[in-house]
Protein backbone atom coordinates (compact mmCIF):
# COMPACT_ATOMS: atom_id res chain seq x y z
CA UNK A 1 0.00 0.00 0.00
CA UNK A 2 2.95 2.30 0.70
CA UNK A 3 4.75 1.81 -2.90
CA UNK A 4 3.79 4.72 -5.34
CA UNK A 5 1.39 4.73 -8.10
CA UNK A 6 2.78 3.45 -11.18
CA UNK A 7 1.82 6.42 -13.40
CA UNK A 8 2.96 8.64 -10.89
CA UNK A 9 6.57 6.98 -11.13
CA UNK A 10 6.67 8.59 -14.40
CA UNK A 11 5.86 11.98 -13.30
CA UNK A 12 8.44 13.96 -12.38
CA UNK A 13 7.69 16.71 -10.08
CA UNK A 14 6.37 19.97 -11.75
CA UNK A 15 9.20 22.54 -12.18
CA UNK A 16 7.81 25.31 -12.60
CA UNK A 17 5.50 24.43 -9.61
CA UNK A 18 8.31 25.63 -7.64
CA UNK A 19 7.94 29.48 -9.11
CA UNK A 20 4.31 29.55 -8.84
CA UNK A 21 3.87 28.61 -5.15
CA UNK A 22 7.14 31.42 -4.62
CA UNK A 23 4.79 33.90 -6.41
CA UNK A 24 1.93 32.86 -4.99
CA UNK A 25 3.67 33.12 -1.13
CA UNK A 26 4.79 36.28 -2.00
CA UNK A 27 1.78 38.29 -3.04
CA UNK A 28 0.21 36.72 0.02
CA UNK A 29 2.62 38.45 2.12
CA UNK A 30 1.34 41.93 -0.05
CA UNK A 31 3.96 41.99 -2.36
CA UNK A 32 3.64 43.46 -5.76
CA UNK A 33 4.46 40.62 -8.17
CA UNK A 34 4.52 41.54 -11.66
CA UNK A 35 3.46 37.49 -13.48
CA UNK A 36 5.11 37.12 -16.29
CA UNK A 37 5.43 33.45 -15.63
CA UNK A 38 1.65 31.81 -16.88
CA UNK A 39 0.24 32.48 -20.21
CA UNK A 40 -2.78 33.42 -19.20
CA UNK A 41 -4.16 36.24 -21.09
CA UNK A 42 -5.64 39.66 -19.48
CA UNK A 43 -7.77 40.16 -21.76
CA UNK A 44 -11.45 40.03 -21.91
CA UNK A 45 -13.53 38.48 -24.28
CA UNK A 46 -15.28 40.42 -26.67
CA UNK A 47 -19.00 41.41 -25.33
CA UNK A 48 -21.17 39.92 -28.26
CA UNK A 49 -19.51 37.10 -27.42
CA UNK A 50 -20.33 36.98 -23.29
CA UNK A 51 -23.35 38.36 -24.30
CA UNK A 52 -24.39 35.11 -26.33
CA UNK A 53 -23.11 33.19 -23.19
CA UNK A 54 -25.49 34.97 -21.07
CA UNK A 55 -28.53 34.77 -23.37
CA UNK A 56 -28.20 30.76 -23.98
CA UNK A 57 -27.44 30.51 -20.02
CA UNK A 58 -31.09 32.34 -19.19
CA UNK A 59 -32.57 29.53 -21.36
CA UNK A 60 -34.02 26.65 -19.49
CA UNK A 61 -33.68 23.95 -21.77
CA UNK A 62 -29.58 24.82 -22.09
CA UNK A 63 -28.34 23.50 -19.00
CA UNK A 64 -28.38 19.40 -19.52
CA UNK A 65 -25.55 17.63 -20.78
CA UNK A 66 -24.09 18.34 -24.21
CA UNK A 67 -22.68 15.88 -27.06
CA UNK A 68 -18.80 15.39 -26.58
CA UNK A 69 -17.79 16.10 -29.74
CA UNK A 70 -19.49 18.81 -29.79
CA UNK A 71 -22.86 20.79 -31.14
CA UNK A 72 -23.07 20.51 -35.18
CA UNK A 73 -23.35 24.58 -34.72
CA UNK A 74 -19.62 24.90 -33.29
CA UNK A 75 -18.23 22.28 -35.48
CA UNK A 76 -19.69 23.81 -38.66
CA UNK A 77 -17.99 27.19 -37.35
CA UNK A 78 -14.98 25.75 -36.81
CA UNK A 79 -14.91 24.33 -40.58
CA UNK A 80 -16.11 27.62 -41.51
CA UNK A 81 -13.04 29.29 -40.10
CA UNK A 82 -10.76 26.64 -41.32
CA UNK A 83 -11.94 27.34 -45.15
CA UNK A 84 -11.64 31.52 -44.29
CA UNK A 85 -8.05 31.60 -42.71
CA UNK A 86 -6.08 28.44 -44.11
CA UNK A 87 -8.89 27.56 -47.77
CA UNK A 88 -9.10 24.29 -46.12
CA UNK A 89 -11.92 21.91 -46.41
CA UNK A 90 -13.21 20.31 -43.33
CA UNK A 91 -15.89 18.04 -42.86
CA UNK A 92 -18.05 19.49 -39.75
CA UNK A 93 -19.30 15.55 -39.23
CA UNK A 94 -15.96 13.39 -39.92
CA UNK A 95 -12.90 16.01 -39.49
CA UNK A 96 -14.18 18.20 -36.77
CA UNK A 97 -14.28 17.83 -32.91
CA UNK A 98 -14.75 19.83 -30.01
CA UNK A 99 -12.08 19.39 -27.16
CA UNK A 100 -12.52 21.16 -23.46
CA UNK A 101 -9.08 23.19 -25.00
CA UNK A 102 -6.49 21.85 -26.92
CA UNK A 103 -4.38 20.26 -23.97
CA UNK A 104 -7.64 17.82 -23.19
CA UNK A 105 -8.00 17.00 -26.99
CA UNK A 106 -3.64 16.00 -27.31
CA UNK A 107 -4.37 14.07 -23.88
CA UNK A 108 -7.63 12.29 -24.94
CA UNK A 109 -5.73 11.51 -28.28
CA UNK A 110 -2.79 10.07 -26.81
CA UNK A 111 -4.88 7.83 -24.56
CA UNK A 112 -6.77 6.80 -28.08
CA UNK A 113 -3.92 6.16 -30.37
CA UNK A 114 -1.31 5.40 -27.86
CA UNK A 115 -0.03 1.80 -26.56
CA UNK A 116 2.49 0.75 -23.80
CA UNK A 117 5.57 0.84 -25.22
CA UNK A 118 4.75 3.15 -28.34
CA UNK A 119 7.68 5.20 -29.45
CA UNK A 120 6.75 9.13 -29.93
CA UNK A 121 8.87 11.42 -31.52
CA UNK A 122 8.49 14.94 -28.95
CA UNK A 123 9.81 18.76 -29.42
CA UNK A 124 12.33 19.38 -26.82
CA UNK A 125 11.98 21.71 -25.04
CA UNK A 126 8.26 21.74 -25.28
CA UNK A 127 4.92 22.15 -23.18
CA UNK A 128 4.52 19.61 -20.98
CA UNK A 129 1.50 18.22 -22.57
CA UNK A 130 3.05 17.24 -25.82
CA UNK A 131 5.60 14.74 -23.86
CA UNK A 132 3.69 13.90 -20.37
CA UNK A 133 0.14 13.04 -22.62
CA UNK A 134 2.02 10.31 -24.12
CA UNK A 135 4.45 9.46 -20.85
CA UNK A 136 0.40 9.04 -19.32
CA UNK A 137 -0.92 6.71 -21.56
CA UNK A 138 2.50 4.38 -21.58
CA UNK A 139 4.38 5.70 -24.07
CA UNK A 140 8.24 5.89 -24.70
CA UNK A 141 9.09 9.66 -25.55
CA UNK A 142 12.10 10.00 -27.92
CA UNK A 143 12.79 13.60 -28.15
CA UNK A 144 13.74 15.90 -31.33
CA UNK A 145 14.62 19.48 -31.79
CA UNK A 146 12.59 22.01 -31.46
CA UNK A 147 14.38 24.52 -33.82
CA UNK A 148 13.18 23.60 -37.36
CA UNK A 149 16.73 23.87 -38.87
CA UNK A 150 18.51 20.83 -40.71
CA UNK A 151 19.30 19.30 -37.38
CA UNK A 152 16.11 18.47 -36.99
CA UNK A 153 15.57 16.83 -39.91
CA UNK A 154 18.50 14.80 -39.23
CA UNK A 155 16.92 13.91 -35.94
CA UNK A 156 13.97 12.88 -37.43
CA UNK A 157 15.68 10.22 -39.43
CA UNK A 158 17.93 8.98 -36.89
CA UNK A 159 14.86 7.74 -34.31
CA UNK A 160 12.94 6.26 -37.40
CA UNK A 161 16.54 4.13 -37.69
CA UNK A 162 17.71 3.26 -34.26
CA UNK A 163 14.22 3.26 -31.96
CA UNK A 164 12.80 0.18 -31.69
CA UNK A 165 9.96 0.15 -31.90
CA UNK A 166 9.50 2.71 -34.82
CA UNK A 167 8.41 6.19 -33.89
CA UNK A 168 4.64 5.99 -34.44
CA UNK A 169 3.42 9.84 -33.77
CA UNK A 170 5.22 13.06 -34.14
CA UNK A 171 4.32 16.05 -32.18
CA UNK A 172 4.63 19.51 -33.74
CA UNK A 173 3.87 22.66 -32.43
CA UNK A 174 4.78 25.97 -34.28
CA UNK A 175 3.73 29.10 -33.24
CA UNK A 176 6.23 27.00 -30.77
CA UNK A 177 5.33 27.25 -26.85
CA UNK A 178 7.67 27.89 -25.14
CA UNK A 179 10.16 29.57 -27.92
CA UNK A 180 7.60 30.94 -30.08
CA UNK A 181 9.71 29.62 -33.30
CA UNK A 182 7.50 29.78 -36.50
CA UNK A 183 7.55 27.48 -39.88
CA UNK A 184 6.53 28.37 -43.52
CA UNK A 185 4.52 26.13 -45.77
CA UNK A 186 7.71 24.33 -47.53
CA UNK A 187 8.28 23.27 -43.24
CA UNK A 188 4.91 21.10 -43.79
CA UNK A 189 5.51 20.54 -47.00
CA UNK A 190 8.19 18.07 -46.76
CA UNK A 191 6.88 16.96 -42.73
CA UNK A 192 3.76 15.59 -44.60
CA UNK A 193 6.31 13.67 -47.23
CA UNK A 194 8.36 12.30 -44.09
CA UNK A 195 5.62 11.53 -42.48
CA UNK A 196 3.84 9.53 -45.57
CA UNK A 197 7.03 7.66 -46.39
CA UNK A 198 7.77 6.55 -42.43
CA UNK A 199 3.80 5.60 -41.77
CA UNK A 200 4.35 8.01 -38.60
CA UNK A 201 0.92 10.36 -38.04
CA UNK A 202 1.47 13.98 -36.96
CA UNK A 203 -0.41 16.23 -34.53
CA UNK A 204 0.03 19.74 -34.68
CA UNK A 205 -0.50 22.20 -32.16
CA UNK A 206 -1.51 25.31 -33.39
CA UNK A 207 -2.72 27.27 -30.40
CA UNK A 208 -1.02 30.57 -31.37
CA UNK A 209 -2.63 30.60 -35.22
CA UNK A 210 -3.69 34.18 -34.74
CA UNK A 211 -0.88 35.65 -32.66
CA UNK A 212 1.28 36.20 -35.39
CA UNK A 213 3.57 39.67 -35.87
CA UNK A 214 5.01 41.80 -38.16
CA UNK A 215 2.37 41.13 -41.30
CA UNK A 216 3.56 36.51 -41.43
CA UNK A 217 0.36 34.72 -40.87
CA UNK A 218 0.71 31.35 -39.47
CA UNK A 219 0.60 28.59 -41.67
CA UNK A 220 -1.50 25.33 -40.95
CA UNK A 221 -0.09 21.74 -42.22
CA UNK A 222 -3.66 20.63 -42.92
CA UNK A 223 -2.81 23.09 -46.22
CA UNK A 224 -0.76 21.11 -47.57
CA UNK A 225 -2.21 19.19 -50.30
CA UNK A 226 -2.81 15.18 -48.92
CA UNK A 227 -2.28 16.64 -45.16
CA UNK A 228 -4.93 14.70 -44.15
CA UNK A 229 -3.93 11.36 -44.77
CA UNK A 230 -1.75 12.05 -41.93
CA UNK A 231 -2.48 14.23 -39.95
CA UNK A 232 -4.72 16.08 -36.85
CA UNK A 233 -4.35 19.32 -35.58
CA UNK A 234 -5.49 21.18 -32.48
CA UNK A 235 -6.88 24.97 -32.40
CA UNK A 236 -7.89 26.80 -29.00
CA UNK A 237 -10.10 29.64 -28.30
CA UNK A 238 -8.21 30.72 -25.43
CA UNK A 239 -5.56 33.12 -27.02
CA UNK A 240 -7.37 34.11 -30.21
CA UNK A 241 -10.59 35.31 -28.19
CA UNK A 242 -8.68 35.63 -24.50
CA UNK A 243 -11.26 32.73 -23.27
CA UNK A 244 -8.55 30.39 -21.66
CA UNK A 245 -10.71 29.72 -18.91
CA UNK A 246 -13.47 28.75 -20.96
CA UNK A 247 -11.74 25.63 -22.15
CA UNK A 248 -12.71 25.38 -25.71
CA UNK A 249 -10.26 24.29 -28.30
CA UNK A 250 -10.46 21.88 -31.57
CA UNK A 251 -9.32 18.54 -33.16
CA UNK A 252 -9.37 18.75 -37.10
CA UNK A 253 -8.34 16.34 -40.18
CA UNK A 254 -7.77 12.52 -40.48
CA UNK A 255 -10.70 10.64 -39.67
CA UNK A 256 -9.57 8.08 -38.74
CA UNK A 257 -7.66 9.58 -35.89
CA UNK A 258 -10.99 12.17 -35.12
CA UNK A 259 -13.17 8.94 -34.82
CA UNK A 260 -10.65 7.69 -32.14
CA UNK A 261 -10.90 11.03 -30.42
CA UNK A 262 -14.69 11.26 -30.69
CA UNK A 263 -15.34 7.35 -29.14
CA UNK A 264 -12.65 8.24 -26.06
CA UNK A 265 -14.38 11.39 -25.58
CA UNK A 266 -17.51 9.98 -25.25
CA UNK A 267 -16.40 7.44 -22.74
CA UNK A 268 -14.80 9.97 -20.31
CA UNK A 269 -17.02 13.60 -20.68
CA UNK A 270 -20.33 15.05 -21.98
CA UNK A 271 -19.35 17.36 -23.79
CA UNK A 272 -18.76 21.62 -22.92
CA UNK A 273 -21.56 23.48 -21.40
CA UNK A 274 -24.17 24.33 -24.16
CA UNK A 275 -23.90 28.21 -23.64
CA UNK A 276 -20.14 27.80 -23.90
CA UNK A 277 -20.30 26.42 -27.01
CA UNK A 278 -23.11 28.61 -27.98
CA UNK A 279 -20.74 31.65 -27.42
CA UNK A 280 -17.90 29.89 -29.29
CA UNK A 281 -20.67 29.78 -32.54
CA UNK A 282 -20.43 33.46 -32.07
CA UNK A 283 -16.74 34.07 -31.85
CA UNK A 284 -16.08 32.04 -34.83
CA UNK A 285 -18.69 33.06 -36.66
CA UNK A 286 -18.82 36.84 -35.29
CA UNK A 287 -16.60 40.13 -36.27
CA UNK A 288 -13.03 39.21 -36.28
CA UNK A 289 -12.08 42.96 -35.27
CA UNK A 290 -11.53 41.78 -31.66
CA UNK A 291 -8.54 38.93 -32.95
CA UNK A 292 -6.90 41.81 -35.16
CA UNK A 293 -6.81 44.26 -31.78
CA UNK A 294 -5.48 41.50 -29.87
CA UNK A 295 -2.82 40.67 -32.04
CA UNK A 296 -1.71 44.13 -32.28
CA UNK A 297 -2.26 44.77 -28.91
CA UNK A 298 0.55 41.85 -28.24
CA UNK A 299 2.99 43.01 -30.91
CA UNK A 300 3.21 46.66 -28.48
CA UNK A 301 3.83 45.14 -25.95
CA UNK A 302 6.34 42.59 -27.56
CA UNK A 303 7.81 45.66 -28.87
CA UNK A 304 8.51 47.43 -25.34
CA UNK A 305 9.27 44.56 -23.74
CA UNK A 306 12.25 43.74 -25.94
CA UNK A 307 13.18 47.69 -26.01
CA UNK A 308 12.79 47.95 -22.27
CA UNK A 309 14.36 44.69 -20.98
CA UNK A 310 17.39 45.29 -23.68
CA UNK A 311 17.95 48.45 -21.74
CA UNK A 312 18.11 47.23 -18.46
CA UNK A 313 20.95 44.43 -19.27
CA UNK A 314 18.95 41.33 -20.11
CA UNK A 315 18.72 41.21 -24.10
CA UNK A 316 15.35 39.69 -25.13
CA UNK A 317 15.36 38.59 -28.99
CA UNK A 318 11.85 39.43 -30.91
CA UNK A 319 9.57 36.81 -30.84
CA UNK A 320 7.72 36.42 -34.40
CA UNK A 321 4.53 35.16 -32.91
CA UNK A 322 2.82 33.37 -29.88
CA UNK A 323 2.22 35.40 -26.66
CA UNK A 324 5.82 34.25 -24.77
CA UNK A 325 9.16 35.30 -25.32
CA UNK A 326 12.40 32.88 -25.06
CA UNK A 327 15.09 34.39 -23.43
CA UNK A 328 18.56 33.20 -22.82
CA UNK A 329 19.88 33.94 -19.46
CA UNK A 330 22.27 37.06 -18.79
CA UNK A 331 25.75 35.51 -20.05
CA UNK A 332 27.22 36.63 -16.52
CA UNK A 333 24.54 34.85 -14.32
CA UNK A 334 24.09 31.63 -16.93
CA UNK A 335 25.65 29.73 -14.24
CA UNK A 336 22.76 30.22 -12.32
CA UNK A 337 20.40 27.68 -14.38
CA UNK A 338 17.03 28.77 -15.14
CA UNK A 339 15.38 27.41 -11.94
CA UNK A 340 17.96 29.27 -9.84
CA UNK A 341 17.60 32.28 -11.86
CA UNK A 342 13.89 32.45 -11.88
CA UNK A 343 13.95 32.27 -8.46
CA UNK A 344 15.96 35.38 -7.70
CA UNK A 345 14.11 37.41 -10.23
CA UNK A 346 10.73 36.51 -8.21
CA UNK A 347 13.11 37.10 -4.84
CA UNK A 348 14.74 39.95 -5.87
CA UNK A 349 12.97 41.74 -8.39
CA UNK A 350 9.25 41.24 -8.24
CA UNK A 351 9.04 39.51 -11.46
CA UNK A 352 7.54 36.08 -11.84
CA UNK A 353 8.97 33.96 -15.43
CA UNK A 354 8.95 30.72 -16.15
CA UNK A 355 12.37 28.46 -16.22
CA UNK A 356 13.25 26.78 -19.45
CA UNK A 357 14.18 23.62 -17.76
CA UNK A 358 10.97 23.54 -17.29
CA UNK A 359 10.29 22.77 -20.67
CA UNK A 360 12.87 20.05 -21.49
CA UNK A 361 16.60 19.44 -20.65
CA UNK A 362 17.52 20.89 -24.05
CA UNK A 363 15.13 24.43 -22.25
CA UNK A 364 18.19 24.84 -19.23
CA UNK A 365 19.73 28.27 -19.96
CA UNK A 366 16.40 30.12 -21.04
CA UNK A 367 13.65 31.32 -19.13
CA UNK A 368 9.80 31.96 -20.73
CA UNK A 369 8.50 34.98 -20.40
CA UNK A 370 4.54 35.68 -20.86
CA UNK A 371 3.27 39.19 -22.68
CA UNK A 372 0.30 39.31 -20.10
CA UNK A 373 0.83 42.70 -18.25
CA UNK A 374 -0.08 45.96 -19.75
CA UNK A 375 2.99 48.14 -21.32
CA UNK A 376 3.27 50.06 -17.77
CA UNK A 377 3.88 46.76 -15.54
CA UNK A 378 6.42 45.66 -18.72
CA UNK A 379 8.76 48.81 -18.16
CA UNK A 380 7.80 48.25 -14.47
CA UNK A 381 9.80 45.03 -14.68
CA UNK A 382 12.28 46.27 -16.93
CA UNK A 383 13.08 48.81 -14.18
CA UNK A 384 12.86 46.03 -11.32
CA UNK A 385 14.91 43.83 -13.39
CA UNK A 386 18.01 46.72 -14.11
CA UNK A 387 18.60 46.97 -10.25
CA UNK A 388 18.58 43.27 -9.75
CA UNK A 389 21.61 42.95 -12.49
CA UNK A 390 23.22 45.76 -11.28
CA UNK A 391 23.29 44.48 -7.80
CA UNK A 392 24.66 41.00 -9.19
CA UNK A 393 27.50 43.39 -10.90
CA UNK A 394 26.19 43.03 -14.37
CA UNK A 395 26.24 46.54 -16.42
CA UNK A 396 23.23 47.85 -18.40
CA UNK A 397 22.28 50.86 -20.81
CA UNK A 398 20.76 53.65 -18.78
CA UNK A 399 16.79 53.21 -18.42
Amino acid sequence: MDEEFYRMKRLPPYVIAEVNGMRAAARAAGRDIIDLGMGNPDLPPPDHVIEKLCEVARKPDAHGYSASSGIPGVRKAQANYYGRRFNVDLDPETEVVMTMGSKEGLASLATAITAPGDVVLAPNPSYPIHTFGFIIAGATIRSVPTTPDERYWDSLDRAMKYSVPRPSILIVNYPSNPTAETVDLAFYERLVAWAKENKVWILSDLAYSELYYDGNPTRSILEVPGAKDVAVEFTSMSKTFSMAGWRVGFAVGNQRLIAALKRVKSYLDYGAFTPIQAATCAALNGPQDIVVKNRELYQKRRDVMVEAFGRSGWEIPSPKASMFAWAPLPPALKHLGSLEFSKQLLTHAEVAVAPGVGYGEDGEGYVRIAMVENEQRLRQAARNIKRYLQSMGVNSSAA
